[in-house]
């Protein structure tokens, strides 16, 4: 089996704005530095895969898609759609319009409202974006992609998933049954120093439980400690995309999707193959 491993380099080098009124100057501004890791599926009509992201380091957010894939039976690459949205995204935030800002940091929701907007391409997509403000992550989230917080450690907080039902997410789009960022979750969690990020499409999510990233993680970072060595939160998503396919490829394993097959009355053991993107991001 011939595995495509791919980076994701930094998409945006984008310069800061003004703080506007909600500025505390009293509390200290945390920061994300975070580093990714996708792995597409191999398919050679589709080398790039259906997933996409960002990350705008000045601006602190960052930003994943998965197009959906059952746009390919009617011949569509739904990845052109999440890739298109992830890019207006970005235009979005760089053209530094003061609309899209809010209390003084950027207001996600408004950010992929008008990338939905501009994306014209045929296809559909869940999306997920994050920013960090203060000590709070903010969030929009639509479908099943989805981030959680690692504290010392242990997951603290996990995004909730949006399914119309089994495997059907939430998905933004230009049909008629698609859904509207409207309907994308707004959440926003405390953070503290220390923290670790993960943002990922369901081809870590569907493949790999929260005790298993934990593991992963906890055992990377150990490593290093013992060594002394610095670690780039890309290699804590490298380690996260092999965990994911590995699962993925085990036929008889126990893992988030079969176990939610299962719930829906449906026969599905072990993983399931898919694009695989992860972002973690160290908050400091």
């Amino acid at each position: 089996m011939i595995i495509k491993r791919r980076r994701i380099g930094d998409k945006s080098e984008i310069k800061s704005v003004p703080i506007h009124n909600g500025y505390d100057p009293m509390v200290r501004e945390l920061r994300m530095v975070s580093g990714s890791f996708y792995l597409p599926k191999d398919n050679g009509l589709k080398p790039d895969g259906e997933d996409a992201s960002f990350m705008c380091r000045v601006d602190q957010v960052v930003g994943v898609a998965d197009g959906v894939g059952s746009w390919a039976l009617k011949g569509i690459d739904a990845g052109e759609y999440a890739r298109q949205l992830m890019r207006n995204c970005v235009a979005t935030i760089e053209s530094k319009d003061s609309r899209n800002y809010k209390f003084g940091r950027i207001n996600l929701k408004r950010v992929l409202k008008q990338a939905y907007a501009n994306t014209k391409v045929e296809g559909s997509s869940t999306a997920c974006l994050l920013s960090l403000s203060g000590s709070k992550l903010h969030a929009v989230n639509l479908g099943d992609s989805g981030f959680m917080v690692l504290r010392e450690g242990i997951v603290v907080y996990q995004s909730p998933l949006q399914q119309h039902c089994f495997n059907c997410p939430y998905q933004l789009g230009n049909h008629q049954n698609s859904d509207k960022p409207s309907s994308a979750q707004e959440l926003e969690v405390e953070v503290k120093s220390g923290d670790i990020i993960v943002a990922a499409t369901d081809g870590l999510l569907d493949n790999a439980f929260l005790w298993e990233i934990e593991r992963a993680i906890n055992f990377q970072l150990g490593r290093h400690q013992k060594s002394n060595a610095v670690i780039d939160p890309e290699m804590i998503a490298m380690d996260l995309v092999e965990l994911a396919l590995y699962n993925a490829y085990d036929e008889f394993k126990d893992t988030p999707f079969s176990s939610a097959a299962k719930q829906a009355g449906k026969k599905h053991t072990g993983g399931k193959i898919d694009d695989i993107t992860v972002v973690v991001s160290f908050v400091l």
